[in-house]
């Protein structure tokens, strides 16, 4: 289980030797990332991608919920107004359009949710459009607190702006 620890930088100098720190701290690159302005130099860092900046997740988990739900509702009701045979099959249309609705759902609402922006990063928008970069570190639950005191040690430019307590299984 990790927790995502969130970071305010300054400038990119100061997050390339915050990276590097981390990376010496044995935290892997696939679980540093960073987020600055559109037109921010990110050279050199390993920048998060869309499934990180924005509610594309949450969004198709709404959806495919949604989709099944309604998907179900749909089976059910066609099978009462449109009997197949002599016996109505309620379950097994039921449970196929559940499965369409949700994988509808899950495309529709991702589509939607991929150009919206993250939830969890909102609070960081003032900060970010103001040239700092933010760096997302996602650290084993048990090196939470090693993690913090490193970098407060080694970055005092830096601003720890909290720990996620449930960051995503994936990305």
């Amino acid at each position: 289980m990790r927790r995502r620890i969130y970071w305010l930088l300054p400038d990119l100098a100061s997050a390339i030797r915050t990276e590097n720190d981390l990376l010496l701290a044995r935290i892997a690159w696939q679980h540093i990332h960073f987020v600055g302005r559109e037109d921010a130099d990110m050279t050199g860092l390993h920048a998060a991608n869309v499934l990180q900046t924005s509610d594309v997740v949450r969004s198709a988990q709404a959806g495919l919920v949604i989709g099944a739900a309604a998907g179900a509702v749909l089976g059910v009701v066609g099978a009462l107004l449109f009997p197949f045979g002599e016996k109505p099959s309620y379950a097994g249309m039921a449970a196929v359009l559940a499965i369409v609705g949700a994988a509808f759902g899950a495309w529709a609402s991702s589509m939607i949710g991929v150009s919206t922006p993250s939830q969890r990063l909102k609070r960081f928008e003032p900060a970010i459009e103001q040239g700092q970069i933010l760096l997302m570190a996602d650290v084993p639950r048990s090196r939470v607190e090693e993690i913090e005191e490193r970098l407060q040690a080694l970055h005092p430019e830096a601003h720890l702006e909290g720990v996620e307590p449930n960051i995503p299984a994936f990305p």
